[in-house]
């Protein structure tokens, strides 16, 4: 079974990011995988401040941990001021190539205007900087306070249909290049 974690970059309660992270977890879940996401409001985690160790946060262990483990991962995003919320940064930061390395990626951003694409290039940037592999399908949610239903569901059809792709190829790609290495 292909395990993924997924990494959503918001704090706030009632968070969009944390929606699509649910909306796609369900389909990966549905299509055979294993998913586990990892809640950094649950975690304390310190800033990142380039140490290889941080022995008062077992928390970042954990994080490391459960990546390393994993085959592939979601990273679920707000755009703050045109890129990567600093929480999912900060996050990423705190691993290294260990981790992260030959990780299949899938991308998702969510916004409160119009959709676009930047957080999802800064992303692709940096997971390509340390070497993993970001699959071509993307899901960016332009205003996101009116994407989902008070149930916290997809509202347009379109919409969850490119869930489904997207969770359909991020599961295809990491398994064929889980098998290739």
């Amino acid at each position: 079974m292909v395990k993924i974690v997924g990494i959503s970059g918001s704090l706030r309660e009632g968070s969009y990011s944390q929606l699509a992270m649910q909306e796609v977890s369900r389909r990966l879940t549905a299509l055979g995988a294993e998913v586990e996401v990892l809640d950094l409001r649950q975690l304390s985690l310190p800033f990142c401040n380039g140490e290889s160790e941080y022995p008062d946060h077992p928390d970042v262990e954990l994080l490391r941990g459960r990546v390393q483990e994993a085959s592939g991962l979601i990273l679920a995003t707000p755009e703050y001021h045109g890129s990567v919320s600093g929480v999912l940064k900060n996050a990423l930061d705190l691993m290294s190539f260990d981790q992260l390395s030959g990780k299949t990626t899938g991308l998702i951003s969510v916004l409160g205007g119009q959709s676009n694409s930047n957080a999802l290039n800064d992303l692709r940037i940096i997971m390509r900087w340390v070497h993993a592999w970001v699959i071509p399908e993307q899901v960016a949610i332009g205003q996101a306070w009116n994407a989902f239903d008070s149930e916290g569901k997809l509202k347009d059809p379109k919409l969850a249909e490119r869930f489904d792709r997207f969770a359909e190829s991020l599961l295809h790609y990491t398994q064929t290049l889980s098998q290739a290495a």
